[in-house]
């Protein structure tokens, strides 16, 4: 495992509190390398929104920031059932299993690391929309899911919340399988609601 995936691991595990000042020369000793991996490293999380500007050329752990999890929370619910009901029209039979294989990988959540739920969460989302052929709105989606990954770990773990997103995704992937769509659909977006509204809670009332 690379030092980037290193980092993203132990950040999404909580090995960094939110707020602390992250410094090329600590991380280096701490994970043995020199600090030009460091450096690069530490800008593609910065990039993908794990880090965020400290000082002028500093970084560190953001802050779990309530509105941004409502924003995102959000626009997931409006576009995640639209790309659903796109892509159903073309959901074979495989790519159902497929979906499932994913899922039923995940039933060992207690073995797994949050970067990992985190992963799967998103390849069971992503085997459901890609079929739709919407390149720029699965791009969106992905995006979103993207930045929703720091929160993922903290929510499947902090809240205890694994089961029940295991139960609904077991829910979407029955009805689809019965060919109703829009029940799917609906399951979909109270599943994504619902956690988002959990999350935003604690964040608010710890």
């Amino acid at each position: 495992m690379g030092l980037y995936q290193r980092l993203k691991s132990d950040l999404q595990k909580g090995r960094f509190a939110p707020g602390r000042i992250l410094k090329q020369s600590e991380l280096a000793e701490m994970y043995g390398v020199s600090r030009i991996p460091v450096r690069d490293a530490l800008q593609r999380l910065k990039s993908e929104g794990w880090l965020s500007g400290h000082g002028k050329r500093g970084v560190a752990v953001p802050l779990f920031d309530p509105l941004e999890v409502e924003d995102l929370y959000l626009m997931r619910t409006r576009l995640e059932p639209l790309l659903l009901e796109l892509a159903a029209p073309h959901l074979s039979g495989e790519i159902l299993g497929r979906a499932e294989d994913i899922l039923d990988r995940m039933e060992i959540g207690n073995q797994l690391e949050a970067a990992e739920i985190g992963a799967l969460n998103r390849e069971f989302h992503a085997c459901l929309y890609r079929p739709a052929g919407r390149r720029t709105l699965f791009a969106t989606v992905e995006q979103l899911h993207q930045q929703c990954e720091r929160y993922i770990g903290y929510q499947s773990r902090g809240l205890d919340y694994q089961a029940q997103s295991q139960s609904e995704h077991y829910e979407i992937l029955s009805a689809l399988r019965q060919g109703e769509i829009q029940q799917a659909t609906c399951i979909l977006g109270n599943h994504i609601s619902a956690a988002g509204q959990a999350l935003v809670q604690h964040l608010r009332n710890p």
